[in-house]
């Protein structure tokens, strides 16, 4: 079984009385579970079509909302958690977790945000000055545009553009790498990309300005995670590699990262990594969790790219080689409590992999593909973990991110690992909607995933088809079956030959 440290007390001291969970669907129930451990009573909150989720079912409390854009309607959020005498509010990832008015909002009302001070969030709400910052540090970064685009300045971003030469990455500032973000190879490209980035952001972030950077292609994109008290003490988790993606969002990651394992880039220059990491999490007075991400190219030199100060979709890697419940040290941290550990006491063993399930249709552009999940089947063994809110009848809201599950095992190697994963994925049954999970299970099959010899330009091309053979035999098992099925009559009835009795009476003896 994955690691477990023993660092905390049996029975831990109650920092907060009762928690506002200001989110939904995994997140909520995976910050749920840690606060009942904790002993701290929890408030969720739901709109109609979360009525029936589990995070709705598992609080000591469950607050109705109108709809889903009251989950960033910080005035209703307050006023909820006020009502409702709750002593903080943890954001999860996603909509108000990055938000400084918010945080500026929840102290300004006496209560608690698990999370980063609204000053560190300003700081670090638009990319640019950030990375101004590090490259002034003497800190190597990605090449950047030092200037901040807005609508009607596509212009001035079409000769910034051709200034960097090509390919370029269109990115928000508000949001980074990811949502938002658009890879630009040709001149050609670049208006109807620019569009599509604005679009995006205005509706992921609410702000639809831009920048660039100068495109590093076959790059692996490594983030080292954070974890900080009040008292200026800070420490990494080891690294996370997240270069399986896929639209720019990722599918496949994995604890440590293979490329820094399987190259010249030794263990030396991995501390190297950890200690920049730490040194840019310092520049900006980083507290509570967070993680600062590189871009490493194939020789193994590292490019700071974006500093996240937040809880990351992908911490059970770091949780599962670590034994660090990541989310029980946010809420520590944000009480005032110094870190339960130190680094010496960061011991990551063995091999984590997630793997993200979304319902989407990868063989429709990507589409969301909301609805009900009639059947479920949810892995389960050694080293395994489920992170979902999902069972079966429940229904996929079209209204939010389309993440369902994140499945993550561990092994005490890579191959180990790998073997779990691939049990994982094939025990996975999931009925009614369209999911990427299929993709999944391909790019698993892969050679280059297998042999840890992949880049952030893998999923670019067609994947192979990757197909076993006794899947090819079910599938054409399962095609005879429904042929058979669908010819056959299914009202059985009596030939009129046989009704006349004459082939009885043909056997009767001569009287």
């Amino acid at each position: 079984m994955y690691p477990i440290y023993l660092i905390y007390p049996i029975s831990p001291p109650t920092m907060f009385t009762k928690l506002l969970i200001a989110n939904r669907g995994e997140i909520a129930l995976r910050i749920l579970r840690t606060c009942r451990q904790m002993g701290i009573y929890t408030v969720t909150l739901y709109d109609a079509a979360d009525r029936d989720s589990l995070h709705v079912r598992l609080a000591d409390e469950a607050i109705h909302l109108d709809s889903p854009a009251d989950f960033v309607e910080i005035p209703k959020m307050i006023r909820l958690a006020q009502e409702n005498g709750v002593d903080a509010i943890h954001p999860g990832y996603g909509f108000l977790a990055e938000r400084a008015d918010f945080a500026r909002a929840c102290r300004d009302a006496g209560l608690v945000f698990v999370g980063p001070s609204p000053e560190l969030l300003d700081e670090l709400s638009c990319k640019v000055p950030v990375l101004q910052k590090v490259r002034e540090a003497g800190i190597p970064t990605v090449e950047f545009s030092p200037h901040v685009f807005q609508p009607g300045d596509e212009d001035d971003l079409r000769e910034e553009a051709a200034r960097m030469g090509f390919p370029v990455v269109i990115k928000s500032c508000a949001g980074g790498r990811g949502r938002g973000a658009r890879f630009v190879r040709t001149p050609a490209g670049l208006p109807e990309a620019v569009r599509w980035a604005q679009r995006e952001a205005r509706t992921v972030y609410g702000d639809q300005s831009l920048y660039l950077e100068k495109a590093i292609e076959d790059v692996h994109q490594i983030n080292v995670p954070i974890l900080a008290d009040n008292q200026g003490t800070l420490l990494h988790l080891g690294e996370r590699e997240g270069s399986l993606q896929y639209s720019n969002r990722k599918v496949l990651e994995e604890s440590p990262s293979p490329h820094l394992t399987n190259t010249v880039f030794s263990q030396t220059n991995r501390a190297i990594l950890w200690q920049t990491a730490l040194a840019v999490a310092r520049l900006f007075g980083l507290q509570n969790a967070g993680a600062v991400e590189f871009l490493v190219d194939q020789t193994g030199n590292f490019y700071f790219s974006e500093i996240k100060a937040r809880l990351h979709t992908e911490h059970p890697l770091t949780e599962m080689c670590t034994g660090v419940d990541i989310v029980r040290e946010q809420i520590r941290l944000a009480a005032g409590e110094p870190l339960a550990l130190k680094q010496a006491d960061v011991l990551p063993k063995g091999w984590a992999m997630l793997a993200r399930v979304r319902a989407v249709d990868p063989w429709q552009d990507f589409l969301p593909s909301p609805g009900r999940l009639t059947q479920t089947r949810l892995p389960d063994g050694m080293g395994v973990r489920v992170d979902t809110y999902i069972y079966p009848g429940c229904n996929v809201p079209g209204d939010y991110d389309p993440l369902i599950a994140k499945i993550c095992v561990w092994g005490d190697d890579r191959a180990e690992c790998l073997g779990r994963l691939s049990v994982a994925l094939e025990e996975m049954k999931l009925s009614g909607i369209p999911t990427n999970l299929p993709l999944i299970q391909r790019v698993a099959r892969t050679e280059a995933f297998r042999d840890g010899l992949y880049t952030t330009s893998f999923l670019d091309d067609p994947l192979p088809n990757g197909i076993e053979y006794r899947t090819l035999r079910d599938m054409a098992a399962t095609a005879a079956l429904l042929y058979v099925r669908r010819r056959q009559t299914f009202t059985p009835s009596t030939p009129a030959r046989l009704e006349s009795g004459w082939h009885k009476h043909s056997r009767r003896l001569p009287e």
